[in-house]
């Protein structure tokens, strides 16, 4: 019998895998829906042009902050697609990690501003929520790659934060184990660039903060497991 084709000509198996995996386009669909939705103004939080924003793990941990000077819709996008974002193509940050985003906009504070002024105060701003989610941060490091310079900080308007993993890919993602292999991959994909090219003290910085992430979590999935002490001290001698 003739092979069924749809009414482009393309078979339909083939026709399957055009598209994005379901739980791409998913993760996807939550992010559009996140910045389509509006604030207390009426204005939809994806189209503030200046702001600053930071991404959350599975556990809550903070792992990286921005500053934007375009839409905060096209700017987080970029980073969460692997288009054009240095922190994803030198594997300091692996969009898979990401499970909540926050953002705060400010379009209102920055209104008005010369160009120097402006870049001034997001520099603030980021500033600002870069100590802040330090300060949160059991390991008091995040992913930034970038020292970030002292400066003032700024009183800021209120965040929106948005879980962006669908519930229905949320509980598999969060699994240790695969946060663990995906934590080892990273690591050792980052290693590879450093010991290929010269390279900032930041990005061996970034390193160690993996590194450390991942034995954060390799140590709770021991303790979770129940595996004793004695055991974890001989594989540790």
């Amino acid at each position: 019998m003739p092979k069924t084709t749809q009414k482009n000509g393309t078979p339909p198996k083939q026709a399957e895998v055009l598209g994005l995996p379901e739980d791409v386009a998913a993760i996807r669909a939550e992010n559009r829906k996140f910045f389509t939705t509006k604030d207390e103004n009426g204005k939809r939080i994806g189209s503030y042009k200046h702001g600053v924003y930071a991404f959350y793990d599975y556990d809550g941990e903070p792992i990286y902050v921005g500053q934007t000077e375009e839409k905060l819709s096209g700017r987080v996008s970029r980073h969460l697609t692997n288009q054009r974002t240095d922190a994803v193509a030198m594997n300091v940050l692996d969009p898979f990690e990401v499970a909540y985003i926050e953002v705060w906009p400010l379009d209102d504070q920055v209104r008005g501003l010369g160009k120097k002024e402006k870049k001034a105060l997001l520099d603030r701003a980021e500033y600002t929520v870069f100590q802040k989610v330090l300060r949160e941060s059991a390991l008091g490091a995040v992913l930034n790659e970038k020292e970030m310079a002292p400066r003032s900080e700024i009183t800021l308007q209120a965040s929106h934060k948005q879980q962006i993993i669908p519930d229905s890919i949320y509980r598999q993602r969060k699994h240790p184990d695969v946060r663990i292999a995906r934590r080892a991959m990273t690591i050792a994909n980052l290693a590879r660039v450093i010991s290929e090219r010269y390279v900032s003290n930041g990005l061996r910085r970034t390193l160690l903060t993996q590194a450390r992430r991942l034995e954060s979590l390799a140590a709770q999935r021991v303790q979770e497991l129940g595996i004793t002490a004695d055991f974890r001290k001989r594989l540790l001698e």
